[in-house]
């Protein structure tokens, strides 16, 4: 049975806490965050590329797939395309928050993403494309999840919510394909 001083039980030094709380110059990263900061900043700064570059491919081939058969492939791949800007939003964010600065920078995009731009021109390529950029996002999510590992819970938390739309729009492209 617990002590009923829940501080003794818990072992929570709140004097401590609160002392280290008073350096507001780090915003959200607090005295016992065990990341590299700096690693998992350039993580994300490259997890953000790969979804700009997804945003981009999606975008492209919304806009230059045709044929009025192919409307409910259109919607999808509009779909994705404003997931995948959701998905950046969250990475930015959470650079921001790690007082880092995100890298929109158009000139290094396609170098720093996981995955690549596509501009096929069938339906049937687009979506191929498409499911490839899905898996090599699903695998690099799975490896920095495994990378960061107990040391940062709020990003691991964020990519792992990433990695599964990203499993689901693996599904649509491969449901796509058949």
């Amino acid at each position: 049975m617990p002590p009923a001083d829940k501080e003794q039980y818990f072992n929570i030094d709140k004097a401590s806490i609160r002392a280290a709380a008073n350096n507001t110059d780090d915003g959200a990263v607090t005295t016992g965050y065990r990341a590299d900061r700096k690693k998992i900043i350039a993580m994300l700064n490259d997890a953000l590329a790969t979804e700009l570059v997804c945003v981009l491919r999606y975008k492209r081939h919304y806009y230059t797939a045709s044929g009025l058969q192919n409307g409910p492939i259109k919607a999808e791949f509009l779909q994705h395309a404003e997931e995948e800007q959701a998905h950046a939003d969250l990475l930015a964010e959470r650079i921001v928050q790690l007082n880092g600065k995100p890298d929109f920078n158009p000139a290094t995009l396609i170098e720093r993403s996981h995955a690549e731009y596509d501009d096929a021109e069938t339906i049937q390529t687009m979506i191929k494309a498409n499911l490839i950029a899905e898996r090599i996002a699903i695998e690099s999510y799975r490896q920095m999840i495994e990378q960061i590992g107990e040391t940062d819970p709020t990003t691991r938390h964020m990519l792992v919510g990433i990695m599964a739309m990203e499993e689901e729009h693996a599904d649509d492209m491969r449901d796509l394909l058949e």
